[in-house]
């Protein structure tokens, strides 16, 4: 009986397994996710697959009822993942983390609170100075999607949506080219023994290479024209594949566009504005029920044609050249983008509560820092103080002087 007593008293002396402490939190945000008002915009910063995330890493995500329903996600699919709806806009800018796609409206300014953190879209084009000048008034600390920066460097968000449109424009090109749409009752790509479509692309960034990528797996014959060697040359790369580039000569461009069957306008703006480099002379002479997608129109356009349309009403015609000048592609796919989205946004909202708050990680991040374009309340932006004449702050300065 000795030797089991000395055993069970081994047992009892013996090291246990025994739970680590689970560290408080340095930081738990308050996250609020307002319906969009913008016109046609039906995408949402968060899936609600992120929200479960969120959640579970301690932080409260207050959604207003009705704000995924552009992207297919109801309100229960937010409300079982932990997501706290409410019915009053109010509630969700009493959070103290704001985020959303487009840019809060003045009245949506007027209901934030001072001090509060904003993650949206800047759209330096439409910008007014009324709109900077009422976030600085709340001392707000704002960051731009578009400014946003990855680990790579790469303008992340930009990319995605890039990515996106490119492939989308290439589909809607297809869609009005048939018949159904009063298209010239082509197949984008045709079949053994027909001549494929032609597609012209204007622009070899992240739009351009997609669409590239797109119109081939589809069987088309692809020309792109750009500006930069460079870029023509990282395309071809990209895609693996020799096709016809070229950069932009007016004479060897106007002969591509009139034997055309597409036109992809992708070509940014480096100062607010995309170049308009085709003439209303060189679409007057484009084939009959030919098709322009000017994906660049939400810069003001690369064809002298061109002007604004909407999902409702995607086309016009002039010369008997459909025209498609829809600003917000992506609204067109809002599910797909909002995965896009959240992918990007919801590494970094957990980020943030890990490092102990939005100073620290933008003080640890420079890709974060270089979205930063006020902070609390001050503006930070070089571009944005030169335009608008107002004073600009040094934001390392800032962050050392508030840590």
């Amino acid at each position: 009986m000795s030797k089991f007593a000395d055993i069970a008293k081994q047992a009892l002396l013996s090291p246990k397994e025994s739970l680590l402490e689970i560290p408080n939190r340095d930081s738990s945000l308050c996250i609020g996710i307002p319906k969009e008002t913008s016109f046609q915009e039906n995408r949402i910063a968060l899936t609600p697959l992120s929200v479960a995330l969120l959640v579970q890493n301690g932080h409260e995500v207050i959604i207003e009822s009705g704000a995924g329903l552009g992207a297919n996600f109801t309100d229960n699919n937010y409300s079982e993942q932990g997501g706290q709806i409410v019915y009053d806009k109010k509630e969700v800018y009493n959070a103290n983390f704001i985020i959303k796609i487009a840019p809060p409206t003045m009245d949506e300014i007027a209901m934030m609170k001072t001090g509060q953190v904003l993650f949206s879209a800047l759209q330096v084009s439409t910008l007014k100075s009324e709109y900077l000048h009422a976030l600085m008034k709340k001392k707000v600390t704002a960051l731009s999607y578009e400014y946003l920066l990855d680990d790579g460097n790469v303008h992340g968000v930009v990319r995605a949506m890039g990515e996106i449109v490119g492939a989308t424009s290439i589909l809607i090109a297809a869609e009005y080219l048939s018949t159904v749409f009063g298209g010239k009752g082509l197949m984008l790509g045709g079949v053994t023994g027909v001549p494929s479509t032609e597609i012209v692309i204007l622009g070899a960034g992240a739009v351009g290479e997609y669409a590239t990528r797109t119109a081939i797996a589809l069987g088309a014959s692809v020309k792109v024209f750009d500006s930069s060697i460079c870029r023509l040359r990282r395309l071809q790369n990209n895609i693996n594949s020799r096709i016809y580039t070229s950069v932009i000569q007016p004479i060897v461009l106007q002969k591509a566009i009139r034997n055309c069957d597409v036109v992809i306008g992708a070509i940014r703006a480096n100062n607010g504005r995309s170049p308009c480099i085709v003439s209303e002379e060189t679409i007057s002479n484009m084939k009959p029920n030919s098709v322009i997608i000017d994906v660049s129109i939400d810069q003001g356009g690369c064809f002298e044609t061109s002007r604004v349309t909407n999902h409702t009403e995607p086309i016009f015609r002039k010369y008997d050249v459909i025209h498609y000048c829809v600003p917000n592609i992506a609204s067109r796919v809002s599910r797909t983008a909002t995965y896009a989205l959240t992918n990007i946004f919801t590494p970094i909202l957990i980020e943030i509560g890990d490092v102990g708050g939005i100073v620290n990680l933008i003080w640890e991040r420079p890709g974060v820092r270089n979205a930063i374009y006020l902070y609390q309340g001050a503006l930070t932006n070089k571009d944005l103080a030169e335009r608008f004449n107002i004073s600009l702050k040094d934001l390392e300065l800032l962050i050392i002087a508030t840590r």
